[in-house]
Parts: structure tokens; sequence; C-alpha cells
């Protein structure tokens, strides 16, 4: 899919269709999911440092924060389609899979590329949105086709052509050849796949160890026969780090948390699951492990939550001992998710055995709702389905649209209006028919 998380923005908001859209974390520390390719004509890419895509893009860019539960039902939608021509899919996230559909065996590249048409858009037709599709013998083949094609293409490599393309794409476009590989075959002038090919298997194994190295060495020469196997779902997701000084006060693990937890939230998006519990585990300076665990009363995206669940489960260097190493899981994951109206009452709710004293009644908590965000969707009574242009100093801005709506109308209420409330995100896609299905498939025992 091209551009994934922008591009169900600019669907279900017909108003930002043409606009640089950015999608991501928004506070100081906020990284890009999602990227429009409006935006990237400005150099504004995913895994980039918010701040910096902002400034890149300018003032003409709308940035929103990630809405998980509705590119996981997109996702969803998108996927079933494709099953309808392709049964057996590969996923690796929320907007990319492989397929291997028996009826193109021994197809000539223009039955491929006829194939792929009507894959395109049978997708376009069901869901509103864009995809690319590579084609070649491999799935590295395939995968590299594919980022070829965007936007909006389809690229079949053809067998007598292989070769050519391969030996002069970078080594990094290899898939499987990250930073660290990459830098030790640019220390040693390999450059290209071909280059990379062009070595023994022995300098292979040597460069990059005796498992990776040869196996990275038969793709760069254009052999790949691993079959498309539907994929075992993930039972957790998580990152960590070990830091270059051990951390000795409570305030530096809560700010450590911030890059770990974001980084494992991002995979969290990919995977297109909500996680309903949130590990935390510590590594001391003596190298023993402590790990604390809280269980949320639903499965959420919510990167908001689901740090700030981490946070609480911190123990304090001060009494346990200086810490060398900080992850963060997000297990208990599940497409039946929601999205949180009410964080603090999820975050009070959740098994926090770090907390100590009374806590905040359900009452305290839930007579001062969190305040509107930019982003956030909202119901009005009389104009329907809207979302959060703009907020701040008591009013907010609110634009009337769906997918199916077009372009809507902008208005400005003080932000206590009277029936003004939070809505289902999920709304905004306005396929009701297909979400009130899913709903049924997900509810059944």
């Amino acid at each position: 899919m091209d551009a994934f998380f922008a591009s169900v923005e600019q669907l279900t908001r017909p108003t930002l269709r043409g606009r640089p859209v950015l999608v991501g974390g928004l506070g100081g520390r906020g990284v890009v999911a999602g990227a429009s390719y409006e935006s990237r004509v400005y150099g504004a890419r995913s895994a980039m440092p918010m701040h910096q895509a902002r400034r890149m893009v300018g003032a003409s860019a709308v940035v929103l924060p990630p809405r998980g539960v509705v590119y996981g039902v997109a996702s969803r939608r998108v996927f079933e389609t494709v099953r309808t021509l392709v049964p057996v899919l590969e996923q690796l996230s929320y907007d990319e899979a492989f397929g291997e559909p028996a009826e193109l065996a021994g197809a000539s590249a223009d039955e491929v590329d006829e194939f792929c048409r009507v894959v395109k858009a049978r997708v376009l037709s069901e869901t509103g949105l864009v995809s690319s599709i590579g084609a070649g013998s491999g799935k590295q083949l395939a995968k590299i086709a594919s980022g070829l094609a965007k936007p909006d293409g389809i690229r079949v490599v053809r067998r007598d052509e292989e070769r050519s393309l391969l030996d002069g794409l970078p080594v990094r476009r290899l898939w499987g050849i990250g930073p660290v590989a990459g830098e030790k075959l640019h220390r040693l002038g390999v450059e290209t796949i071909g280059a990379f090919a062009a070595l023994t298997e022995t300098e292979a194994a040597d460069i990059l160890g005796g498992t990776v190295g040869p196996a990275l060495h038969r793709l760069a020469r254009g052999i790949d026969d691993r079959p498309v196997a539907e994929n075992a779902p993930a039972k957790q997701i998580s990152a960590e780090s070990t830091f270059p000084a051990d951390l000795t006060t409570l305030d530096q693990l809560r700010e450590a948390m911030g890059p770990i937890g974001e980084h494992a939230h991002a995979r969290l998006l990919k995977d297109g699951r909500g996680a309903r519990t949130v590990t935390v585990k510590l590594k001391k300076s003596d190298m023993s492990t402590l790990t604390r665990s809280a269980t949320l009363p639903y499965a959420t995206t919510d990167a908001g939550t689901l740090i700030a669940t981490a946070r609480r489960l911190l123990l304090d260097p001060v009494e346990v001992g200086p810490i060398r190493l900080l992850g963060v899981g997000f297990s208990g994951l599940s497409e039946v998710q929601q999205e949180s109206l009410f964080p603090d009452l999820d975050l009070m709710a959740a098994d926090d055995v770090a907390h100590t004293g009374p806590p905040p009644t359900v009452t305290d908590l839930a007579a001062t709702p969190p305040a509107w965000r930019i982003g956030d969707d909202v119901l009005h009574p009389d104009y329907g389905h809207g979302w959060i242009q703009g907020a701040g100093h008591g009013v907010m801005t609110v634009r009337f649209e769906t997918r199916a709506s077009g372009p809507g109308q902008a208005r400005t209420f003080p932000d206590d209006t009277p029936g003004l409330d939070r809505a289902n995100p999920v709304d905004s896609l306005d396929w009701p028919d297909y979400v009130a299905e899913l709903a049924r498939y997900q509810s059944t025992p």
C-alpha cells in the first residue's frame, strides 16, 4: 500500500487530499509513522524525527496523531480484498504482503502485469486506497520491484533482466542489509548488490557471519526459493536499549522510556493489532533482571496510554540499584481494539503494582476528561462526524467530513459545547456494512 497511514487519513478526511500529511508523535521526541507523497517531496519520510520533518515541509504540513484502530480496519479490508484473488498471503505488516498465485506459475510478464492490474483495481474499488505491486521470481525481487513501482504502479521483473536490475542497485536495497551490515560492506568498497554478488560465499560469511552472509549472498545472486506462507502472529512486540552508562535515577529512566516506548509502539502499529498488557524489563548492573507487567481493560494502539503505563511500572534505581538496560513489551495482542476516550481511566484500571496510596476515584477522573487535541474524531448532533483541525484557548475548529462525504465544512465551537462528543474513529471510514459484519465476526466465539 502507498504511504498507508497518511493515505488512510486523506481517504477519511477528504480536505487533506493533495496536502502534505505527517502522521506520528506530536511531542518533542515524536517520530514520523507515515508521510504522504506530498510531504515526501520535501524530504520527509517515515522514522524521521517529527520536528525535523515539520521543518522540512514548513507551514503547509498537516500533522496528525496515529489512529491505529482505523488503520487496522482499513488494512483488514485491503487484504480481505486481495485474498479474493490471492488466497494465501504472507502479511508483513499493516500495508505489505507477499502472494504467490498458483495460476501465475509459468506465466508471461504480460500475463503477470494484467493480473496485478486486476488486483490494484479491485483494492481501489473496494477501499478507495492506492497500492503498488511488484512481481518477480522470488520474494527479494518482488519486494524490490514493489519499491520501484511506487507510487501507484506495477513493476514486473522478467527473468532475463534480473541480474542487470539487481547488480546496479545500492547494496542497502537488498532485504536484510541494515545499517551495520551496510557500513561493513561500505568500508570494503562494496556499494552495489552486484559487487556483493561478485564476492565468494566464503568472503560473504567472513564479513557478515556464517549464517547471514551466505543467505544474503544467495539473494544478491538472484537465488530465492523461499515459499510464501501464512505468518503465525507474534505473541509480543518489544524494544529495548542498553545504556552507555548505568542509569541511577527514576527521572533518567522515565526520560529513557520515551524513545524506547515509541520504538515499540511503531512496531505495534506495523503489526496491525492492539496490545492489552504492558511489560517493563529492567536489567541491573549486576546482570540480574526485573520485570513488571500491567494489564489494561482492552487492547489499544494509543501511544500515550501504553507508554504512560510503562512509565508507571518503573522502579527507582535508588531502591533497586543502577540500571544498564531498559525494555518495554506489548502483549495480549488483539485485532479487537478500542480507541481510548478517557486514557486516565485506562491507566487507573491497569494492574499497576507500583502504585501506592489511595487511587483517585472514577468520578474524579471522569469529571475532567482529557483536553481536545488536533486529530480527535468528534460527533455533533446536527453536523455529524468530524475531526478537530485546531484547538486551544477554549475553542476548537472542527471539519465535518468522512470518506464518503467529500471535503466538508469547518465550524468553530467553544470546547464545552453541549452535544459535541468524542466519536468512534472507525466511523470516518464510512463503511457501516463492513464494520458491522466485522464486529459480528469478532464477537463470534
